[in-house]
C-alpha cells in the first residue's frame, strides 16, 4: 500500500510593496488591538488625573473661592504662600513629621524585618501577621482609638502608667508632644506594611555572599553592612520615597487627634490645603500651596531615585 504525499503548491514571495502593506495592517491591528484594552484605562486617568491636575494648576492662577468668577492673579498665590507664616509654619511642621515618620517607619521596618527573617524564631508567622495587621485598619480608626486610650481622664494607657507611679499629661494638648504623639501614632499604624517590603526584599539577597561573608569571618553587623544593607539598596530606595511621600501627605491623624493644634503646633500642609480650600473657599490659594507640594514631593523622589541608583551600581 502507498502513501501519496501531498506537498503545498510554491508560492512565490509578496512583492516588497504587498508585504511592506501587510505590515502595516498588523500593525494597525495591534494598534486597534491594544487601545480597546488600554482605552477604559486611559479614559479613566485622563478624567480623574489630568483634566483635574490641570483645572487645579489653572485655579492656582485664580482667586477662585468656588462662588462667581474667578480672575486671574498671576503668581501671587504662589508669592503669598512662600511669604505667610503661618504657611511657613505649616511647611515646617511638615517637615519635622516627615523627619520622624520616615526613618522611624524605616528603621523599625527593617528591625522586624531582620528580626522575623530568622529561621529560629518561633511562631514567626504569627509575629508577622500581628504586625502587619495595624495597616488593614484605616488610619481614622486607628487614630480615634489612639485618641481614646491616651486620653488623660479615660484612657488606659495613663491609668496603667500611674498604676505604677507615672501621672501622664494630656500628650495632645501639649506644643511640644502633640506632634509627637501624632507620627507616633502613624508609625505604629505603618511599619508593618514597611516589614513586608523588607521581608520580600530580604529574599532576594544571593545566599552566596552570606556564605562568602561568614568564610571570611564577618560578624553579624559587618555581614549587614556589607551583604544586606548594599542588597536591599533597590527595596530601601522605594521604601524610602513612599515613606516620604506618605509623611507629606499627613491629613487623616491630624484632622481626627488634633484638628493643626494646640496653637498650630500639628498643623501639616495637606491640612492647611484642606482648611483654606473647603473651609475658608480659598480656592486658588489652596491650589498653589497643592502645587508647591507636589513640587516638593518631586525634588525629594528624584534625589532618593538618584541616591538609590548610585548605591545599587556601587553593590553590582
Amino acid at each position: 500500500m502507498s502513501t501519496v504525499t501531498r506537498t503545498k503548491p510554491y508560492r512565490p514571495p509578496a512583492p516588497l510593496g504587498g508585504r511592506r502593506r501587510e505590515l502595516r495592517v498588523n500593525d494597525r491591528r495591534r494598534l486597534l488591538t491594544a487601545m480597546g484594552f488600554l482605552g477604559p484605562a486611559l479614559a479613566i486617568i485622563v478624567a480623574f488625573v489630568f483634566i483635574p491636575a490641570g483645572t487645579a494648576l489653572w485655579t492656582s492662577f485664580t482667586d477662585a473661592s468656588g462662588f462667581g468668577t474667578a480672575e486671574w492673579v498671576g503668581l501671587d498665590n504662589y508669592v503669598r504662600a512662600l511669604t505667610t507664616p503661618s504657611v511657613l509654619r505649616a511647611l515646617l511642621n511638615t517637615v519635622l513629621y516627615a523627619a520622624m515618620y520616615a526613618p522611624a517607619v524605616v528603621i523599625v521596618g527593617l528591625c522586624a524585618a531582620l528580626l522575623l527573617n530568622r529561621t529560629d524564631i518561633p511562631f514567626r508567622s504569627f509575629f508577622r501577621t500581628a504586625i502587619f495587621l495595624p495597616f488593614v485598619i484605616s488610619m481614622a480608626v486607628a487614630s480615634l482609638a489612639w485618641s481614646f486610650l491616651l486620653d488623660p481622664n479615660l484612657g488606659l494607657v495613663p491609668y496603667w502608667l500611674s498604676s505604677v507611679g507615672v501621672n501622664m499629661k494630656d500628650v495632645f494638648s501639649d506644643p511640644v508632644t502633640a506632634l509627637p504623639a501624632v507620627t507616633a501614632v502613624a508609625v505604629w499604624k505603618s511599619f508593618g506594611y514597611f516589614m513586608v517590603i523588607f521581608l520580600a526584599g530580604l529574599q532576594g539577597v544571593p545566599k552566596h555572599l552570606y556564605e562568602a561573608a561568614r568564610l571570611d569571618g564577618a560578624g553579624p553587623w559587618r555581614t549587614f553592612r556589607a551583604v544586606t544593607l548594599p542588597g536591599l539598596s533597590g527595596t530601601m530606595t522605594f521604601v524610602v520615597i513612599f515613606a516620604l511621600i506618605g509623611a507629606f501627605q499627613a491629613f487623616d491623624q491630624i484632622y481626627i487627634m488634633t484638628q493643626g493644634g494646640p496653637d498650630h503646633a500639628t498643623e501639616t500642609i495637606v491640612y492647611r490645603i484642606y482648611t483654606d480650600g473647603f473651609r475658608d473657599f480659598k480656592l486658588g490659594f489652596a491650589s498653589a500651596l497643592s502645587y508647591l507640594l507636589l513640587t516638593i514631593t518631586l525634588i525629594l523622589g528624584l534625589f532618593q531615585l538618584r541616591a538609590g541608583a548610585k548605591r545599587e551600581k556601587d553593590f553590582e
